[in-house]
């Protein structure tokens, strides 16, 4: 079932760039944290992001997966981070292969489908808090991922899940970034991911893939000439068609809340999923407004951000009794 949001957008973020980019600049936290590399079983690393103080192993455990090209150092993932833990819940945000600020050891990196890393980083967690309370939050690029994970493996460490502004149709996508104003999003990103794709190159030179990124212009371009070959994909369509959560969605077997605005930039109807094939596990919120990772309320010398009300929330009415 896809239910109306209770988000309302105030008079002056109903645009949805002013949500998706005042978000990013308006946005304050000091947030605490420390570093822990976490090797993995093929040889490369993630680096993994504690909130400090560390809080007591009794307490609940939530784990947070970034954005295309995101970090600790992103606004939603600091401010969740600072909600979470007032709430006297330990989060930690595991970082995907070469987003750390130091380029990983493989040409492989990550993609919206790449769930390998998350499901050992849940599993090793279980093992080391056996009896603590789980739950996983996921935003844009990392959402998808994480329906991903949660459609592969139903029987998971999770007690609840949170997707965020998530391109659950990948190919559509991929097409309304490349048009209009959304096309200096693209921009963005795409030079963000030149450079760190020159970086982990720089670790295997004279490698063929070295003299492709002048011509690439759109993100597709990216995804069919670098994400598709380099992680086993035929082209982008076979990488877009493979890696959409939203043909994953009836398969969620975890309590899952999935939080979308219609007035995402990054995005087009398509994403939006056929309320009849949504599983009685997934819980869809439909906002008119909220932009992308936006939702900002209150005046603008003080915005709030909604969604650190709204994902504990969540989380919280589905935790056992700690």
């Amino acid at each position: 079932m896809i239910r109306p949001s209770q988000f309302s957008s105030p008079w002056w973020a109903r645009n949805p760039h002013v949500q998706t980019i005042l978000a990013k600049y308006l946005h304050r936290t000091g947030l605490r944290y420390r570093k822990q590399r976490l090797e993995l079983p093929d040889g490369d690393f993630v680096d993994l992001a504690w909130g400090l103080p560390e809080l007591d192993p009794g307490r609940p455990l939530v784990v947070l997966f970034h954005g295309l090209e995101g970090c600790i150092d992103s606004h939603y993932a600091r401010g969740m981070m600072a909600a979470l833990h007032a709430r006297g819940w330990q989060p930690v945000l595991m970082h995907f292969r070469g987003c750390s600020g130091e380029p990983n050891r493989y040409l492989q990196a990550y993609h919206s489908g790449a769930i390998e890393d998350p499901h050992y980083l849940l599993q090793l967690l279980r093992r080391r808090f056996p009896d603590r309370p789980m739950a996983a939050i996921g935003y844009s690029l990392g959402g998808n991922m994480l329906i991903n994970y949660l459609a592969a493996h139903p029987r998971n460490p999770l007690c609840a899940a949170a997707v965020i502004s998530a391109p659950l149709q990948l190919a559509a996508c991929a097409e309304r970034i490349n048009r209009g104003l959304s096309r200096l999003y693209q921009g963005y990103l795409l030079n963000r991911m030149k450079y760190n794709w020159q970086q982990r190159l720089s670790r295997h030179p004279g490698h063929p893939w070295q003299g492709q990124l002048a011509a690439i212009r759109s993100l597709r371009q990216f995804d069919d000439q670098i994400t598709a070959p380099v992680h086993g994909f035929k082209d982008a369509d076979d990488y877009y068609q493979r890696c959409s959560g939203l043909y994953k969605l009836a398969r969620v077997a975890t309590p899952t809340l999935v939080i979308h605005a219609a007035d995402d930039p990054f995005m087009s109807d398509a994403v939006i999923p056929d309320a009849a094939l949504l599983p009685p596990m997934v819980h869809y919120e439909l906002s008119r407004h909220g932009g992308h990772v936006g939702f900002m309320q209150g005046p603008p010398w003080r915005p709030r951000y909604w969604l650190e009300q709204r994902i504990p929330d969540w989380l919280e009415r589905h935790w056992p009794p700690y």
